[in-house]
């Protein structure tokens, strides 16, 4: 069974990725001045943590392992859960393949030898995770640790090394800072960014019924995992401010490697790349875990095939570990660019379904067991819930093309829906 450590080790290394080596050139972009650079990470961690606030409810009030599919599936059945469970998945396989390119990439290039075999590099190193994910939850327990740990070290020394032997930045030419509506806009694209950033908050959700205690240690977990994530995002942050000027910070892709070469001068390229992919194997690991659960929880309830709810001896669900791994791979293989651009907006489509799911859940089953009642509920679900409502519409505005995309998928899973509900009537009939 799983304690606390773990949970706070798989909402590190699902949450802490690429993105806060690469996104914040993209942030300094849109809002070029340290405050509001900085406001918007603060911005983003108050939503995490209020997200947290009520997410906690769910995963203390239901123990199963799935993630957002089985809170989504109590609360409002089979289709809006199938959808939900859905997306989740995919998303997650396919983040998982584009992680697994990252790390293939950078291999690549500190490896000459190795140069033009990125996906061969993804492919093992996805292949490595799945093999050692089958062994059992024991074993992907031990590697979230240690590897979690590693990556929470990595960042602390960065950013202590930016404070210690980076000079502080010169202020070089300031950027003019949006006003009005275009602060408004900028807002919400950069906010896009920190929120893509914060993603994985969660993770400890998918592992509900593989918890210890989970009326005590989801909470726990998730609360102090997002308090975590919070503070190593500040911190470096604040360290990216320090050493470089926002003029250079801005559009900047790849601010960790600008920030390694002021402290480390011509060795900073390849002692970022070395940390980067030390620091995303972790993430590799926690989506290994995360995919099959989703799929499990859905064959559980015989919205998947139910001979996916298979479990070894270890603890892991191999027929989803399986189907899950096939289909990063397949991600590998193929460009799949434009469906994870259009598979990230449902992201905070599922978010805004778990409060909602908060929601019909105090009103239908109010004599439920709630081990942990959400702190300032209706407000603090509201606020997250509108939150996210808005920030949809303005993903929906900012870009239409990937948006409507989303829609499309939305809608593909109909007849899929259809199929695996038709075939699933057929199995009752036979037994």
């Amino acid at each position: 069974m799983l304690g606390v450590s773990f949970g706070l080790a798989v909402t590190i290394g699902g949450t802490i990725g690429m993105g806060i080596l690469r996104t914040p050139g993209e942030v300094a972009t849109q809002l070029p001045t340290p405050t509001l650079y900085l406001g918007v990470w603060i911005l983003g961690g108050v939503y995490a943590l209020l997200g947290t606030v009520s997410v906690a409810e769910l995963g203390a009030m239901i123990p199963r392992s799935g993630g957002w599919y089985v809170f989504v599936h109590r609360a409002m059945g089979n289709y809006p859960g199938f959808v939900v469970g859905w997306s989740d998945w995919l998303s997650t396989c396919g983040t998982l393949a584009v992680i697994a390119m990252v790390v293939g990439e950078y291999t690549a290039v500190l490896i000459p030898g190795l140069a033009g075999r990125d996906k061969s590099i993804a492919l093992v190193v996805v292949l490595f995770f799945a093999a050692l994910q089958w062994r059992g939850i024991r074993w992907g327990s031990f590697t979230q640790n240690l590897t979690s740990l590693l990556k929470t070290l990595i960042f602390v020394v960065i950013a202590i090394a930016a404070f210690a032997f980076a000079g502080k930045s010169n202020a070089g030419t300031p950027l003019p800072a949006p006003h009005g509506f275009a602060l408004f806009g900028a807002l919400i694209i950069a906010l896009q960014g920190v929120l893509y950033t914060y993603d994985g908050w969660y993770g400890v959700i998918y592992f509900g019924e593989e918890v210890r205690n989970p009326k005590r240690d989801v909470v726990r977990s998730m609360f102090g995992g997002v308090l975590m994530v919070i503070a190593i995002y500040l911190v470096v942050n604040l360290a990216y401010v320090y050493v470089l000027p926002m003029s250079r910070l801005a559009g900047e892709n790849f601010a960790a490697g600008a920030v390694a070469k002021e402290i480390f001068g011509a060795y900073g390229d390849k002692t970022i790349r070395v940390l980067a992919i030390l620091s995303l194997l972790s993430t590799i690991n926690a989506y290994t875990l995360t995919s099959p659960r989703i799929l499990y929880a859905m064959s559980c309830d015989e919205l998947f095939a139910r001979r996916a709810a298979r479990v070894n001896k270890g603890g892991t669900p191999t027929v989803t570990l399986l189907i899950s791994t096939v289909v990063a791979l397949l991600f590998i293989f193929r460009s799949f660019e434009q469906v994870l651009a259009a598979l990230a907006f449902f992201f905070v489509a599922n978010y805004a379904m778990a409060y909602i799911s908060v929601i019909v859940l105090r009103w239908r089953e109010p004599d439920l067991p709630r081990p942990y009642r959400a702190w300032g509920y209706p407000w603090t679900t509201g606020i997250v819930l509108l939150g996210s409502i808005a920030f949809l519409i303005g993903a929906v505005i900012s870009d239409k093309r990937h948006s409507l995309f989303a829609l499309a998928i939305l809608a593909a899973s109909v007849p899929i829906y259809l199929v695996v509900h038709l075939l699933s009537s057929r199995h009752h009939k036979r037994s």
